[in-house]
């Protein structure tokens, strides 16, 4: 597949992810991605240049077309303006990874129509989202899963806990370096898309 189309795919992707946290937000009484232009669908409002377009293309090459991961600018929310901060803010954190599952699903029911040469797309499709749900659901600020986690946490500890977002992408770097990625996040795909999706993939 070309990397022409891995992107497309990928901004699709990210583009959705960004989407649902600011359209949950709006939906829990947030404003503030709607008056920043975020509330579209355009993936121009969302692309960052480095974590959208060369971080993705870097990752490609460097796995040999193995594994590729990217992210978009962050939706602005304003959780003080949930009538439940804490309760709501953890919505916010799961629609993006669950926006990203439902992608997953619905190109596996496609491929079941065995469209041949929509084939390795729809399969990368999935891959890809399923990468983003997974890796966004690891609870390391500021991933999605820490906004999860720290909902559960007592205030005191919430806060201290998503303090450490200035030392995340560290953590996160560190995490893909020493093999992370295939040992753990490649290996659940496969459990996903194989056995409960239906579709045999290969990465």
């Amino acid at each position: 597949m070309s990397i022409i189309l891995l992107i497309i795919i990928i901004f699709i992707s990210i583009t959705m992810h960004e989407f649902a946290h600011g359209w949950t937000a709006y939906k829990l009484g947030d404003l503030t991605a709607k008056h920043s232009g975020r509330l579209t669908l355009n993936p121009l409002a969302h692309i960052d240049p480095f974590g959208t377009v060369i971080l993705p293309i870097l990752l490609f090459i460097i796995s040999k077309g193995s594994f590729s991961f990217g992210y978009a600018k962050p939706v602005p929310i304003n959780p003080y303006s949930f009538k439940n901060p804490k309760k709501d803010i953890r919505w916010v954190g799961a629609a993006g990874p669950g926006i990203n599952i439902i992608i997953a699903i619905i190109l596996s029911l496609i491929t079941k129509l065995n469209i041949s040469y929509l084939q390795e797309a729809l399969k990368w499709g999935v891959i890809i989202n399923l990468i983003l749900a997974i890796f966004n659901l690891i609870p390391i600020p500021p991933l999605d899963g820490s906004r999860i986690l720290a909902s559960f946490l007592p205030n005191k500890y919430s806060y201290s806990y998503l303090k450490m977002e200035k030392y995340g992408f560290l953590v996160i770097f560190f995490l893909i370096m020493s093999g992370f990625i295939n040992w753990f996040v490649i290996p659940l795909i496969k459990i996903i898309a194989n056995n409960i999706l239906g579709i045999n993939i290969i990465i």
